[in-house]
């Protein structure tokens, strides 16, 4: 990719850790970091990812199903960009019919299902506002009348938004990042455990940020650190039934939601903190919600799995 055109940014901040990008895509104070993400901000929240540029990597070509999760019927929320894509496309590769529940994406949905339906999956999408409880008996209900079941849920849909002190969080907003993040993930597991039975799995979305503490995310951070609590009770509370609750805790993976929260001077170094220097693609952490999905961690519950690419470790 050729990076000329963004060469220099003279209000960048001290902290990002970049002033300067040459004509080979590294920076000058981050001179070991290649530049994967050129700078861009979208005001529009989840975000959508045919905007993005690079577009995010959701599929990997050489991974060989086996048919973990044939026959099961998955609801993933979010599921039609990002990670929930990626896990929505890794479900189907397994056998899974896939129903996506979303916000206002439907390029982004339409991209998603056109896909799954290619490799021979099948995918209903619904659109709507999780925060609304009539919306979540909606997706429980379509699902039921058109698949007659539910064994998995994804909880992933969200939203964040970056503000530099706890000053210029308002109240709607603290009260819109709840409802999206946490209190939409109470309205839809407690519909579906209606329609769950022995052996169904609930993977919950958490992020690294709450082991972190991302000062500019406060309330992003304290939904997402309710979610793991909200995980461990409901494990624990479900153990006997024989229904699973785990988490995933990923860290910076080039998603919509990064353009859609991080000013755009950011954006170049997301990742560049990490050992491993750089940010994830979806693709790289579909199979974690895969082996939490399938029989394969049939004695998994109440975890909070990490992958961050060793951002940190715990």
């Amino acid at each position: 990719m050729n990076y000329d055109y963004y060469t220099s940014y003279d209000n960048w901040q001290d902290d990002y850790g970049l002033k300067y990008i040459d004509e080979q895509g590294y920076g000058m104070i981050c001179k070991d970091y290649k530049i994967e993400f050129p700078p861009q901000h979208q005001d529009i929240q989840p975000g959508m990812e045919y905007l993005m540029q690079p577009r995010p990597i959701f599929n990997n070509p050489y991974y060989r199903a086996s048919g973990k999760l044939f026959n099961k019927v998955a609801i993933v929320t979010g599921g039609d960009s990002g990670i929930g894509r990626a896990v929505s496309v890794g479900f189907a590769k397994e056998g899974a019919t896939v129903v996506i529940a979303y916000y206002n994406e439907h390029k982004d949905a339409n991209e998603t299902k056109e896909f799954i339906e290619k490799i021979g999956g099948r995918c209903l999408l619904i659109s709507g506002d999780i925060k609304d409880t009539n919306f979540c008996d909606k997706i429980i209900d379509e699902t039921i009348k058109n698949f007659g079941k539910v064994d998995i849920l994804v909880n992933n849909a969200g939203v964040q938004y970056q503000q530099k002190s706890l000053l210029e969080i308002t109240d709607e907003q603290f009260d819109l990042t709840m409802k999206t993040n946490i209190y939409s993930m109470f309205y839809l597991t407690k519909r579906v455990l209606k329609c769950m039975k022995s052996g169904a799995s609930i993977i919950n979305v958490t992020s690294i940020t709450t082991f972190q503490g991302e000062p500019e995310l406060i309330d992003y951070v304290t939904s997402k650190g309710a979610i793991v609590g909200f995980t461990r009770a409901l494990a624990t509370n479900l153990a006997d039934k024989n229904i699973r609750v785990n988490a995933v805790a990923p860290g910076v993976f080039w998603t919509p939601l990064q353009p859609a929260c991080w000013e755009a001077q950011k954006i170049p170094t997301l990742g560049s903190d990490a050992p491993m220097g750089r940010a994830g693609h979806p693709y790289e952490i579909a199979p974690l919600f895969i082996y939490l999905a399938s029989n394969d961690s049939s004695y998994v519950t109440g975890q909070v799995m990490h992958i961050n690419g060793g951002q940190y470790k715990g």
